[in-house]
């Protein structure tokens, strides 16, 4: 089953950005595509690393939600995050793919990958993810 679009509305940090959300539940993943503008850009003209972060944590946090439910709508907070950055993108698309890698029922190990539209690595990351309690908040992605 391919990736789709998330059926309900983005968190505003998503839409200022300016990047959109796939899951695939069957497969348990989730991606954040985004094509590159001047605002992504940092001093020297490549994508910045904390807009790499950002797309490659909410990969990972969403993944994780794909792990209880197939909408992605349970809540997950970063427990921790480390990101490797190994090549510079300045253009065109990137896309932020998650997969789970471990954990139990409340905790989950997610590896996550930023390429580009050629499929070179950009960056990547490894992250912990830990099961919320119902907030209320779900709903809002």
């Amino acid at each position: 089953m391919p990736a789709m679009p998330l059926d309900r509305p983005l968190i505003p940090l998503f839409q200022a950005m300016g990047y959109d959300v796939e899951i695939n539940a069957e497969a348990v993943e989730a991606h954040c595509v985004m094509e590159i503008s001047p605002l992504h850009l940092n001093r020297q003209g490549s994508l910045h690393g904390g807009v790499a972060a950002t797309l490659l944590d909410t990969a990972s946090g969403i993944t994780a939600s794909l792990s209880c439910d197939p909408q992605g709508l349970t809540p997950f907070v970063t427990l921790s995050l480390n990101v490797n950055y190994m090549a510079l993108a300045r253009q065109g698309a990137v896309r932020a793919s998650g997969r789970i890698t471990g954990g139990g029922r409340t905790t989950k190990f997610v590896a996550c990958d930023l390429r580009d539209a050629e499929g070179r690595l950009i960056a990547a990351s490894t992250g912990v993810f830990k099961r919320m309690r119902n907030t209320g908040t779900e709903a809002a992605a």
